[in-house]
């Protein structure tokens, strides 16, 4: 038995290492606009599920995570921007605003299947306009839900988190390690 990370994010490989360095990492190919749930929370969870399945499929003998993570904006999910202007509205609608994120996790082993949303909520301060145009001018928005990375410059937009710091990277430590050990 092996333990597979379905997931080609970076910052998630960085922080599965935190629970094992023992881990390899296999993509899905999920086509992620066909599935949607009834909540953002739930979206999440649903697209987690899809990844883990779709590798876990192949590999029954090992454990097999998945993750996805969706911005929340007003019961709106903000995905990664497809472009700068996409970007710079998602940017607009959080400036000055609370919103939530959700990461869905799913762990399966052959037939057994564990899966969680971890929500954070997380308060910006009122984005100055400049601020917000040099930001869309660098490549940090675009691989990431609500086109905003909380570890990288967006951490000048913070004024708050309430949940998990590690779940608005996309991957909830200590929840996943938790749920792993009921493998």
């Amino acid at each position: 038995m092996s333990l597979i990370l379905a997931s080609g994010s970076p910052r998630r490989k960085e922080l599965m290492a935190l629970i094992t360095p023992d881990y390899t990492v296999i993509t899905s190919d999920v086509d992620e606009s066909q599935i949607k749930g009834e909540t953002p929370a739930e979206t999440a969870r649903a697209l987690a599920t899809a990844k883990c399945m779709a590798v876990a499929k192949e590999h029954p003998e090992d454990v097999v995570i998945g993750c996805d993570t969706v911005v929340d904006c007003n019961g709106e999910i903000f995905g990664k921007p497809a472009n700068r202007e996409d970007a710079v509205r998602m940017l607009h609608a959080l400036s000055g605003a609370e919103h939530k994120v959700h990461t869905g996790v799913c762990i399966c082993k052959g037939e057994q299947c564990e899966t969680l949303v971890a929500t954070s909520v997380v308060r910006f301060y009122p984005i100055d306009e400049a601020l917000i145009q040099q930001y869309a001018d660098t490549e940090e928005p675009y691989d990431k839900a609500g086109g905003y990375a909380i570890q990288g410059t967006a951490a000048l937009f913070c004024e708050g988190i309430d949940g998990c710091y590690y779940n608005i990277m996309g991957f909830p430590v200590s929840r996943v390690a938790a749920l792993l050990k009921k493998f």
